[in-house]
């Protein structure tokens, strides 16, 4: 009897810290705007630490083709 009302305990600590700490947006999505401002400055930092102009213009060109333009 112990063991099930430890594990209640646990699960409701649980369910607490998640909607205290869980996701504020209730349908999960993102404007495609946002997540680009988002990606594009690590995108250029990247870029300029591994100097990888030439790969991603590559890499571009090649999903280009494989796109089919």
């Amino acid at each position: 009897m112990a063991d099930t009302a430890t594990r209640t305990m646990i699960r409701t600590q649980g369910r607490r810290a998640h909607a205290a700490f869980g996701s504020r947006r209730s349908s999960g999505t993102r404007h495609p705007l946002v997540a680009t401002a988002m990606v594009l400055p690590l995108a250029a930092l990247l870029v300029v630490v591994f100097g990888g102009w030439d790969a991603v213009v590559t890499q571009a060109s090649s999903v280009g083709v494989m796109l089919g333009r």
